[in-house]
């Protein structure tokens, strides 16, 4: 599952110009001309450290979730980030190039490095080649969940490398432009840090970053042409549907849909979840209410061919033949 949100109730905002105490409190500010941000919903097990210039160093045990980095504020779509760091991950977690805007309300991600898991837990849309790495691109979806503008329903965009790497270049702009080709375009910057995120998980990072410059000639290579529907499509044909519950943890679940189309083939298709079903979290999909239907690059199947999506739901999953398509 994809972490949660950063943006929840940022409590204060700080100056500063030295070295500074832990931080271990939900906090934002700026320090030695860096802005940073400090988030956690368990505080008490996590800890930052704000080191000189670009530099920061964080330490977690048995944390639910936080996100805490320094970077910029506003974030701007041509930064070339450099960075460097110790990133010692005991579980979930992620070294990311993370930020937000608004109109539209997006949370993004680069992800250089991660723990015990590799995010989102999508289907990969297609590549995007870039400061010599090669990074599979992804949009998910949060459902009434914690953001900078409070509880939202909105997209995450995700830039994720095939391999990990703890010191390099990402050309921002680079992924901006795979992310557009793909109708996932940015809004209005808010920050931009070089983050470290953990969940339910422990460790340790020393992170340092700096603005530089980079490789601004990308490879994309797109596995579908057309762009993100977040309307209703219309369905023809008939189709059937299957649940596989892929993960469980303590109040939620992943699970995977399959649609198979009929004998006549599909040109679009519209999922129903059972009622009383909570979804937080949808890739490959656009939900409303209890539906899930296709986005344009997977509604229209031939006959007996399939395709997928996931979800994140809380509470216990339903039955594998509970939901119906149609």
């Amino acid at each position: 599952m994809a972490l949660a949100s950063a943006g929840a109730a940022l409590a204060l905002v700080v100056t500063a110009a030295n070295p500074a105490a832990a931080i271990d409190t939900n906090q934002e500010g700026t320090h030695n001309g860096y802005f940073f941000s400090f988030w956690t919903d368990t505080q008490g097990s996590v800890s930052m450290d704000l080191g000189s210039g670009g530099s920061y160093s964080t330490r977690w045990s048995n944390t639910n979730n936080f996100v805490a980095g320094k970077g910029w504020n506003p974030g701007t779509n041509n930064r070339v980030v450099n960075y460097s760091s110790s990133y010692n991950p005991s579980g979930n977690s992620y070294l990311t190039l993370y930020g937000w805007t608004r109109s539209p309300l997006i949370e993004y991600y680069v992800v250089e490095a991660w723990g015990s898991w590799r995010p989102p837990g999508a289907t990969s849309m297609g590549t995007v080649t870039s400061d010599g790495g090669t990074y599979d691109i992804y949009r998910t979806q949060r459902v009434q969940q914690p953001s900078i503008d409070g509880i939202q329903t909105f997209y995450q965009y995700w830039s994720v490398r095939t391999s990990k790497k703890t010191s390099g270049t990402i050309t921002f702009q680079n992924h901006v432009n795979a992310w557009a080709q793909k109708g996932m375009n940015l809004g209005n910057h808010y920050y931009q840090i070089m983050a470290t995120e953990g969940y339910q998980s422990s460790g340790s990072s020393s992170v340092t970053v700096s603005s530089g410059s980079g490789n601004n000639n990308p490879s994309t290579t797109p596995t579908a042409t057309s762009s993100p529907s977040t309307s209703q499509p219309p369905v023809s044909g008939s189709c059937s549907a299957s649940l596989r519950v892929v993960n469980t943890w303590g109040g939620g679940y992943q699970a995977d849909v399959t649609v198979t189309a009929g004998s006549g083939g599909l040109n679009g298709w519209r999922t129903t979840l059972p009622s009383g079903v909570t979804v937080t979290q949808v890739w490959n999909g656009t939900l409303s209410g209890n539906t899930v239907s296709n986005v344009s690059w997977n509604g229209n199947l031939g006959a007996g061919q399939s395709t997928s999506y996931g979800f994140v739901g809380s509470g216990s999953p339903p039955s594998a033949s509970s939901i119906t398509c149609g």
